[in-house]
């Protein structure tokens, strides 16, 4: 599966554009501090680190489920991805949204 944040693929000729898919996860704040000890909870860097890790898997969540959409629709590749991270601060909630056109190319 092809995937780029520009509407073409160099070499290649988009013969469908079967339409706009949507990859959608959320991850807690909370879970930066799952498997630590008390004591690395208030060592900032340690913090950051884990909360970092969740933040990848969320996002690499996101990917999957957006390829998944792809593939249902028959595609090969999606162009025009784009993601968006928005941060809920009333709820410590990150939702991490991939989006991009599904297309088959030659």
């Amino acid at each position: 599966m092809i995937l780029t944040t520009t509407n073409s693929i160099d070499g290649k000729q988009v013969t469908n554009y079967l339409g706009i898919i949507v990859g959608t996860t959320y991850t807690s704040n909370t879970g930066a501090t799952k498997g630590m000890s008390f004591k690395d909870i208030f060592n900032s860097k340690k913090y950051y680190e884990n909360y970092e890790k969740g933040l990848e898997a969320a996002k690499e969540s996101a990917f999957d489920k957006l390829k998944v959409q792809a593939l249902e629709k028959q595609a090969n590749a999606i162009i025009g991805v784009s993601i968006d991270i928005e941060m809920m601060s009333t709820t410590g909630v990150t939702m991490i949204s991939v989006i991009g056109t599904a297309v088959r190319v030659q």
